[in-house]
């Protein structure tokens, strides 16, 4: 036989149903399809067996004792992890709004009672590829979110810069008034800001003084080529203006496109302050990080100028509400 070079898996799913007659049924019918099968008799039983051992898919029933499916399916899918698990809920009930119920839970399909062995068989596979897909994609998320660290672990003066301006990026944008999604993308995309200087040679990014004009012209490319690292990830689109553009000024002098204004993102207005700030208060192996009054003194100076002067109020006012200090203890924190 043809050595393969993914390992074979067999798909676990876990059956959820306080009747146990459905559950031996279900079990019965996808034994036959090869799949590895586990059993739940409430919603309680399901979120612990999930949490010893992740399924590939959930079948999962909606009237249960002690906790319902639908709240089951809610719980897994505010999960940050367990959220990409496909969830299908069982139901006998054609009742509208049960479905729209589950819908808003994050249900990703419905089986009716009682099962069509065909219907189960192609909403099983379809899923399981879904899971599949969405399994590699969070992978690839991962390597990015890695080598951003990676860019970071190269200059000890730099370490923890990225979380940092994520974390000042994701607070400004929620005083701005955006929601969790988008503040979540801010966090995220400020981690990533820098992932393109792991291009820059360590002569040019590491160098213990001044850089030279021929210098700063490699450096500047580090935008360019982490939007290029990103491009072909369809995951991290919405990541790539702020990658590209957190170096743009409000009078256009920036870079890699002198945009101006508000022609420049909104994600790379907010994620420029707070790459700013994080670096004028940080030591450099060229210069210590400025005294904190002198940050604020050229941040303000220059609010309308290099960056937006709306959000560089908000921030200075979250400064004032002591947002720096959190974000140093929740470092302190996440490091202990």
């Amino acid at each position: 036989m043809t050595e393969k070079l993914v390992p074979p898996h067999r798909p676990l799913i876990l059956v959820v149903d306080d009747q146990r007659a459905n559950r031996e049924l279900l079990e019965a019918q996808l034994d036959e399809l090869g799949y590895e099968v586990r059993q739940a008799v409430d919603g309680i039983e399901a979120l612990e067996a999930v949490a010893e051992r992740e399924p590939d898919l959930v079948l999962l029933d909606i009237d249960m004792p002690r906790l319902d499916g639908i709240s089951v399916c809610r719980r897994l899918k505010a999960h940050p992890v367990r959220r990409l698990i496909p969830v299908v809920l069982l139901t006998a009930s054609s009742d509208r709004e049960v479905r729209l119920h589950g819908l808003e839970a994050g249900a990703d399909d419905f089986l009716n009672k009682p099962f069509d062995a065909r219907e189960l068989l192609i909403r099983t596979k379809v899923l399981l590829k879904d899971r599949t897909l969405n399994a590699r994609l969070d992978a690839t998320e991962g390597v990015l979110f890695a080598l951003a660290r990676a860019v970071e672990a190269r200059d000890r003066y730099t370490i923890h810069h990225a979380e940092r301006v994520g974390r000042y990026a994701e607070a400004i944008g929620a005083a701005h008034g955006l929601d969790d999604e988008d503040t979540t993308l801010l966090y995220e995309g400020g981690v990533l800001h820098d992932l393109g200087k792991i291009a820059i040679p360590d002569a040019v990014l590491l160098k213990p003084g001044p850089l030279t004009e021929d210098e700063f012209a490699v450096m500047r490319t580090h935008s360019v080529e982490g939007e290029r690292i990103c491009l072909s990830l369809r995951s991290v689109t919405y990541f790539l203006p702020i990658i590209r553009h957190h170096h743009e000024r409000m009078d256009g002098g920036g870079y890699p496109d002198h945009l101006a204004g508000k022609d420049i993102p909104l994600g790379a207005r907010i994620a420029a302050i707070a790459d700013a700030w994080d670096a004028m208060v940080s030591d450099r192996p060229y210069r210590a990080g400025l005294p904190r009054e002198e940050a604020l003194r050229r941040m303000r100076a220059n609010a309308g100028k290099q960056w937006d002067p709306h959000l560089v109020q908000l921030f200075l006012a979250l400064l004032d509400r002591g947002l720096m200090e959190k974000v140093a203890g929740s470092q302190l924190a996440a490091s202990a």
